[in-house]
Parts: C-alpha cells; sequence; structure tokens
C-alpha cells in the first residue's frame, strides 16, 4: 500500500526536474532528485561497494529468473522524483522499454549508510521509496553491523543476526546470515 510522500527538506534552493537531472555531467558523484531537490552524494568507497556486491550475489542466487537485482537502480517518476537506490529489485517479467520510470513494481530497495547519505537516506528517502510503492526498504548501517527494515506497515525494525524476506511468489524465504554479510568489512 503506497502512503504519502514525506514533507520535503525545507529550502530556499532551486527545485530541478529530471530533465535538469539527465543534463548533469557524469563526474562520478550520484545525483538525484527528492519531488525538486537535489540530493548529491559521491561515489562510494571499497566497503560499501563490496557490501552491495555481497548482497547482490545473495538476492540473485536467492531470486533466480523471478525477479532482477540492479545495482544500483532507480526509482523514477515524472516530473521531479529520481532516486538510486544501492540494489533495487524488480519482478519479471520486465516492462519491455526497459525505461526505469517504466517499472512500477518494486520489491525491494536497499540503502546502504555512508557518512554523505545517511542523514538523506534515512529521513527523506526511506518514506519515499514506500509512498511510491516500494513492499520494503532495507538501510544496511555496517558500523552498526544491523539492517534496519521497513513497510508501510513497520518502520526501521532492527535486525543484528539473521535477516528473512519472503517477496510475493517465492516458494522460500530468503535468509542471509549478517555475521557474513558484514566478514572483513
Amino acid at each position: 500500500m503506497a502512503m504519502p510522500l514525506p514533507a520535503s527538506p525545507p529550502s530556499l534552493l532551486p527545485r530541478y526536474t529530471l530533465a535538469d537531472l539527465d543534463a548533469f555531467p557524469d563526474d562520478g558523484q550520484r545525483y538525484e532528485v527528492l519531488q525538486g531537490h537535489l540530493l548529491v552524494t559521491p561515489q562510494a568507497g571499497p566497503p560499501h561497494q563490496f557490501l552491495a556486491s555481497r548482497l547482490t550475489a545473495a538476492l540473485v542466487g536467492y531470486l533466480g529468473e523471478a525477479a532482477q537485482v540492479a545495482a544500483p537502480g532507480a526509482v523514477r517518476r515524472s516530473p521531479d522524483i529520481h532516486l538510486e537506490p544501492d540494489l533495487l529489485v524488480v519482478p519479471t517479467p520486465l516492462p519491455p522499454s526497459m525505461d526505469w520510470a517504466d517499472f512500477r513494481d518494486h520489491w525491494l530497495a536497499v540503502e546502504i549508510y555512508s557518512k554523505a547519505s545517511r542523514l538523506y537516506d534515512h529521513d527523506y528517502k526511506r518514506d519515499a521509496y514506500l509512498a511510491l510503492g516500494v513492499r520494503e526498504v532495507w538501510l544496511i548501517d555496517r558500523g552498526q553491523r544491523c539492517i534496519l527494515v521497513s513497510t508501510t506497515e513497520v518502520r526501521d525494525r532492527r535486525v543484528t543476526e539473521v535477516l528473512r524476506w519472503h517477496p510475493p511468489g517465492m516458494a522460500q524465504p530468503f535468509e542471509l546470515a549478517l555475521e557474513g554479510l558484514f566478514r572483513g568489512l
């Protein structure tokens, strides 16, 4: 069930559209727009990327042909929303256009906290994903070695040992021991 978008951050800053975002340079920064507000974060470092790779591999192995995992993906709505979760899971079949704006069913969005993104990920993007119809959001905190799981019904359920997820149509739930996910990072 979708819900209203969170209140946008108060500011007198210019408002941006998807067209503005598409004109930005490809300079290694992550540019996102949430209700016209520009969010810019630097490219993620190695621990972040390794953690994303481990989780991607585990999800791809579990999902098989039932869904696709994009790392990063995009949740895009005209005229002024473009968010890029570190991982995005969408069910198959995929829309023929293969344009992010045409994806409407999102099973999971994952954000991995970094110093630059923690505030945006938790205070704005999590609720925006849920309001846009993403079924579940995971916020990964490498420092605390936990995952905060959120749905429209429950916010920030803290998982520290085994993460369990049961997407639609899958016979068995996905289970991931966090000890292995965080090992060495």
